[in-house]
C-alpha cells in the first residue's frame, strides 16, 4: 500500500476536511468552556463589585456540573445508534443550542445582592453545562475515530490545535472589548450605533496601521498597537458599562458557534461506527463503565492522573494572570489592560503556532511519552520566569510570559489528545469494545473535578490575600504578592507532579504497533 513520506498509509490519513471539522469544534470548546472563567471575574467582580469568593463557589458548581453531565451524555453517545452515527446527532443539537444559550450566562441585572449574584450564576450554568456536554463528549470522542495511526493521531491533534488559536484571540479580546469606550452610559438601545463606532474605529485603525507600515512610520505604529482595534478608552473617571459589553459580545460569539455546529455535522464522519460498532452488534456500554471502570485501564491511569496534575496546576493562570496584569503591571487601569490582554492573546496564538511543529516533531522524533517530557521540563522553566516578566515598569515583557506558556500548553494539550486515542485502542484490545464515550466522559469528570477544587481553592485564597476591586491600582503589597507568587508557584508544583506521573505511562510506539496488530487479526482494519 502507498504510504505517506512519514510511513503513515494513505488510508490513514484523515482527509482535510475532518480536519478542519475538528478544528472549528476548538471555537465551542474555547468559548463554551473557558471564556465564562475570564469573564465572570471581570463581569461580576470588577464590575458588578461580587466577592471573588462567591464567583469560585460558582465556578465549583459549574465544574461539577460538567463532571455529572459530560458523564451522562459520554455514556448516551456510545450507546445512540442512528442513521447518522453515534456521535454527529449530538454534535449538531449541542453545538447550536450552545451559541443560542451564550449570552444567557450574562443576562443579570445591577444592583442585585452578591448572593442573588452568585444563584443567577448557578442557575444560567445549570442551563448551559448540559448544552456543551452534549455536544463536547460526542466531539471528543468522534475525534479519537478519526485514524487508527500513531503518528496521524498526533497530526490530527497538532492541526486542531493550530484552529485552536483563532477563537483563544477572541478571549483575550473581550476585555479590550468590554471596558472600551463606546459602553460608557449605554444602553440596549444603543448597541446598533455603539457597535457602528467601534466599527468605524476600527477601520481607521487599520487604514492607519496599514499606511505605517507602507512607510515604515514605526513610532506611528507603536502609537496604534497601545489602543487595540483603535477602540478608545472610557474618558477619565468614566465607568465602562462593561456588563453590556459583554451581552453584546457573548451575543456576536455565539452566532459564530450557530454557524460552526451546522458546517462540522456536515465535515465530519464517524470511521468506527459502521463496521465496529453496527456490524459485530457491540453490546451496550453501562453507566457504571462510564464512571468509574475506565479506571481499570492502567494506561488511561497513567495519561489521566498526569493531565490532572497539569491541570490543576496551570488552571489558575487565567484567573491570577489577569490579576497581575491588571492590578501589578497596570496599576488598576482597566482600559491599559484590556489592551494588554489582547497583545498577550496575539503573542499566546504566534508562539501557540510555534510550539504546534516544535513539539510535534519531538512526539514524531522521540514518541510521544518523551516529547510530553520535553513540554513540561520547557514549561516549569516558563513559569519560574513569570517572576520577571510581569513587571510596572516594562510592561511588554508580560507578553512573552503569555506566549511561552502558550508555546508549551499548546505541545502539552496535542500530545495528550493524541496518547489518548491510542488508549482507546489499548481498551479495546482489552475489553473488546469500542467505548471512547466512556474513556471521554470519565476522564472529563475526573479532570473537571480536580480543577473544580483547584479554581474553588484558588478563589478563597485571592479573597483573603487582601484583594479588593474598589480600591483599584491602590491594592494591598501583601495581596499582590501572593498573586504573582502563587501565579509561579502553583504552575511548578503541578508540573513536577505531572512530570512523575508521565514515567508511568508504557505506550510507547512499539507497544502500539503491537495493539494495531493484534486488533487487526480480530477483527481487520478500519
Amino acid at each position: 500500500m502507498s504510504q505517506t513520506t512519514h510511513g503513515t498509509e494513505l488510508s490513514d490519513r484523515v482527509p482535510l476536511a475532518q480536519k478542519f471539522g475538528m478544528g472549528l469544534g476548538s471555537v465551542h470548546d474555547m468559548w463554551g468552556h473557558w471564556l465564562y472563567v475570564g469573564m465572570a471575574y471581570q463581569v461580576f467582580n470588577i464590575y458588578l463589585g461580587v466577592s471573588p469568593a462567591w464567583i469560585g463557589r460558582a465556578l465549583l458548581v459549574k465544574l461539577c456540573f460538567e463532571a455529572f453531565w459530560d458523564s451522562v451524555f459520554g455514556w448516551w453517545s456510545d450507546n445512540t445508534r442512528t442513521r447518522h452515527g453515534r456521535r454527529r446527532p449530538f454534535i449538531l443539537v449541542g453545538s447550536v443550542l450552545s451559541g443560542l444559550a451564550l449570552p444567557v450566562l450574562f443576562a443579570a441585572q445591577p444592583g442585585w445582592s452578591e448572593v442573588k449574584y452568585f444563584w443567577f450564576m448557578v442557575a444560567t450554568l445549570g442551563l448551559f453545562v448540559p448544552i456543551m456536554s452534549c455536544f463536547y463528549m460526542p466531539f471528543l470522542s468522534i475525534g479519537a475515530e478519526l485514524t487508527p495511526d500513531y503518528h496521524e493521531r498526533t497530526s490530527l491533534a497538532a492541526f486542531r490545535s493550530v484552529c485552536q488559536k483563532v477563537p483563544e484571540v477572541a478571549m483575550f479580546a473581550a476585555a479590550a472589548f468590554t471596558t472600551a469606550g463606546v459602553w460608557v452610559s449605554a444602553s440596549w438601545a444603543d448597541v446598533p450605533a455603539r457597535l457602528g463606532a467601534l466599527a468605524h474605529q476600527t477601520g481607521a485603525w487599520f487604514a492607519n496601521l496599514f499606511g505605517g507600515i507602507f512607510h515604515l512610520d514605526f513610532p506611528r505604529i507603536g502609537k496604534l498597537a497601545q489602543t487595540l482595534f483603535g477602540w478608545e478608552p472610557p474618558a477619565a473617571g468614566a465607568k465602562t458599562n462593561i456588563l453590556l459589553g459583554a451581552q453584546v459580545y457573548t451575543v456576536l460569539l455565539g452566532s459564530v458557534m450557530v454557524v460552526a455546529g451546522i458546517v462540522m455535522f456536515f465535515l465530519l464522519r464517524e470511521r468506527y461506527y459502521e463496521k465496529l460498532v453496527v456490524a459485530r452488534k457491540q453490546d451496550k456500554v453501562s453507566i457504571l463503565e462510564t464512571l468509574i471502570l475506565a479506571l481499570k485501564c492502567r494506561p488511561f491511569r497513567a495519561n489521566l492522573s498526569m493531565a490532572l496534575a497539569y491541570g490543576a496546576g496551570t488552571n489558575l493562570v487565567g484567573t491570577f494572570g489577569y490579576y497581575a496584569t491588571v492590578y501589578y503591571v497596570c496599576k488598576g487601569d482597566l482600559a491599559a489592560a484590556g489592551t494588554w490582554n489582547f497583545w498577550m492573546g496575539i503573542s499566546g496564538m504566534f508562539f501557540g503556532f510555534l510550539g504546534i511543529p516544535v513539539y510535534a516533531y519531538l512526539a514524531r522524533r522521540l514518541g510521544k511519552k518523551h516529547g510530553m517530557m520535553a513540554v513540561q521540563l520547557s514549561a516549569i522553566a516558563v513559569f519560574v520566569a513569570t517572576w520577571w516578566l510581569y513587571n510596572p515598569d516594562v510592561r511588554w515583557l508580560q507578553v512573552f510570559a503569555s506566549g511561552f506558556i502558550a508555546f508549551t500548553s499548546a505541545g502539552f494539550w496535542m500530545i495528550y489528545s493524541s496518547i489518548q486515542a491510542d488508549v482507546m485502542d489499548y481498551d479495546e484490545m482489552e475489553s473488546g469494545k469500542r467505548r471512547e464515550g466512556a474513556f471521554s466522559a470519565c476522564g472529563s469528570w475526573i479532570m473537571k473535578f480536580g480543577m473544580a477544587v483547584a479554581g474553588w481553592l484558588t478563589s478563597e485564597v485571592l479573597a483573603r490575600t487582601g484583594f479588593n476591586a474598589s480600591l483599584g491600582g491602590n491594592q494591598n503589597p501583601d495581596a499582590i504578592f501572593t498573586i504573582r507568587f502563587l501565579l509561579a508557584a502553583v504552575p511548578i508544583a503541578g508540573l513536577v507532579l505531572a512530570f512523575i506521573l508521565l514515567a508511568r505511562l508504557g505506550l510507547t510506539q512499539e507497544k502500539m504497533a503491537e495493539v494495531r496488530t493484534t486488533l487487526e487479526a480480530r477483527r481487520g482494519k478500519v
